[in-house]
């Protein structure tokens, strides 16, 4: 693996559009193909033309506020926000999910991704389930969300929502599936999402600062929550793998050498 920066101009022309606002992604190199590390807390895979994402949890705040816990809706409508950016700026062919599209069960905010899902019908949306996609599969044939339960491969990339379930043979994931997922396993890189990845910044005089990051070891890869109403868990990376913090709309690698 390789990590180098390049001009984005010829591949993104109006990239200076989200200047003022983001600063340019970093682009990271997995088996000859470029993955492109976005501060908006995203993939884009330029070889298949694949915005990759993880833990959007749409309806969130929603069903917090349903139990009488006040959130601003705000908060959803910037994620809706960013992602449509993001998609229009990049004009994907795809964007895969690895995982937690939605939070919970049906409620408003649920429905306003649907009339946002007409805004972009040309693009194909494939999601491979996490542990909060509970709503019933008609949700996402409405939505026309393409559903895997536990992996999606393309080449020699393999997308599941946590690695540990693999890892570990836990309970939710299907006998089936398992199997399917263990043939690829050392043949495939992973992309996963779940656990929320965190790095901790130390500022001086005792004090630290958590950021969400972007986390690559050679086997795996785990995206940032592209929710930023999410925790953070505090990664502690071994020498070798790869870290790349999003601080202040810019992405910084971080991983020791």
């Amino acid at each position: 693996m390789h990590l180098s920066q390049k001009s984005m101009v010829s591949l993104l022309p109006d990239l200076t559009l989200y200047l003022p606002l983001m600063a340019a992604p970093l682009h990271y190199i997995i088996n000859n193909n470029t993955f492109w590390l976005l501060p908006q807390r995203a993939l884009y895979w330029e070889e298949q033309k694949t915005m990759i994402v993880s833990d959007l949890h749409l309806g969130k705040t929603g069903h917090f506020r349903k139990e009488g816990i006040a959130v601003p809706q705000g908060v959803y409508k910037d994620d809706l926000h960013r992602l449509f950016h993001i998609i229009q700026q990049f004009k994907p062919a795809q964007l895969i999910i690895a995982g937690d599209m939605f939070h919970s069960k049906m409620n408003k905010e649920v429905d306003l991704f649907a009339r946002w899902r007409k805004d972009v019908s040309q693009l194909h949306i494939h999601l491979v389930k996490g542990n909060h996609d509970i709503l019933e599969d008609g949700h996402y044939a409405h939505a026309d969300i393409q559903i895997k339960d536990s992996s999606m491969q393309i080449g020699g990339f393999c997308f599941v929502h946590n690695m540990e379930d693999l890892n570990n043979g836990k309970p939710n994931i299907d006998s089936e599936a398992s199997n399917s997922v263990n043939k690829v396993k050392g043949k495939h890189y992973f992309f996963s999402g779940h656990i929320h990845p965190g790095i901790v910044l130390k500022t001086g005089s005792r004090q630290s600062l958590r950021f969400p990051c972007y986390y690559f070891s050679s086997s795996y890869a785990v995206l940032p929550a592209f929710s930023a109403f999410t925790g953070l868990y505090t990664i502690n990376p071994k020498k070798n793998e790869a870290v790349f913090a999003i601080v202040n709309n810019a992405v910084i690698r971080m991983d020791k050498n």
